[in-house]
């Protein structure tokens, strides 16, 4: 297991999928990156312009997380920043053809079976963590995500929709393998009686039941569900993918209730802005029981040269 090292992906993969927002086709391809590089998307229409994955350059948050810099949006970014944070890879470049990246399942499970044909190769600088040393709290009326001091990366998520999903928590201790279990293969879902509403608004239009989960009164109209309480899960997998954006790896414990994007986002700016909330440390410079919480999934299908 490789705690100590950052990592990048040993070879590219790509795909091809389409938007989940714009409906348009994209091709999508996953390279290795030096050391100290982090997630670089690069717009290959556009003179392969380069938008770093960071809080600085997070343009607008609503049904998806979009990035911007100098006028070049990359689009719904939450789903491949999940997979890397949950796979373990901390430099690659994403290449794009388009604005949006593929939606493919709807859950980040495709993304890391791309990392999982890539390969992991270790690298030689080591990884620095971002430790919580004071809990960071973002209110929006009834809504809540804050994040608190611990020994490894924790996320507690409640969410609140109406029926035929209600409320639903789940907790996850990010080890050990946990995120391909637990949360990887999560999907998007949506209500049926929302669809109009957001097409109009020049959204979903590539939604369909392929990557979805369609909810109806009755309940999902394209199941079976992969987990009984898929929803709260996915909700997860987008707040690991936009926590992605701190630049770092976390040591914390996540809390939310009712939160999406804007307050993730929200969360990630916050704690950004204020360094008297938080340190950088490596694993040499952290106690043993945070050390052993901070074994992520990465050890399924890591390899090191």
């Amino acid at each position: 297991m490789n705690l100590l090292y950052e990592q990048t992906v040993r070879s590219s993969v790509e795909c091809k999928g389409v938007g989940l927002h714009s409906g348009a086709q994209v091709s999508l391809r996953i390279l290795p990156a030096a050391a100290g590089t982090g997630i670089v998307f690069r717009r290959i229409d556009l003179d392969d312009y380069q938008v770093e994955a960071t809080g600085r350059n997070v343009a607008k948050v609503s049904y998806a997380t979009s990035l911007m810099k100098k006028g070049v949006l990359i689009s719904t970014t939450e789903h491949v920043l999940s997979a890397f944070m949950g796979a373990g890879v901390d430099n690659a470049i994403v290449e794009l053809n388009n604005l949006e990246l593929p939606i493919l399942d709807g859950s980040a499970q495709p993304f890391i079976r791309m990392i999982q044909t890539a390969g992991i190769r270790q690298q030689r600088r080591k990884r620095c963590y971002l430790r919580i040393r004071k809990e960071v709290e973002v209110r929006e009326g009834e809504k809540f995500i804050a994040v608190y001091p611990a020994n490894g990366y924790s996320v507690s998520y409640t969410i609140d929709f109406p029926q035929p999903i209600g409320q639903e928590t789940f907790e996850v201790e990010l080890a050990g393998g946990s995120y391909m279990r637990e949360i990887a293969p999560a999907r998007t879902f949506g209500f049926l009686s929302d669809e109009v509403a957001m097409r109009n608004m020049g959204l979903i239009r590539g939604a369909n039941e392929e990557n979805v989960i369609v909810l109806t009164q009755e309940g999902p109209k394209n199941g079976p569900l992969r987990y009984p309480d898929e929803f709260v899960r996915h909700k997860i997998l987008d707040l690991i993918g936009d926590l992605a954006l701190l630049g770092k790896r976390l040591i914390g414990k996540v809390v939310a209730y009712h939160a999406g994007h804007a307050m993730h986002t929200a969360l990630v700016s916050r704690i950004l802005k204020d360094q008297s909330v938080w340190e950088e440390t490596t694993i040499e410079g952290t106690r043993k029981p945070a050390a052993a919480s901070l074994a992520y999934a990465q050890t399924s299908i890591a390899s090191a040269d």
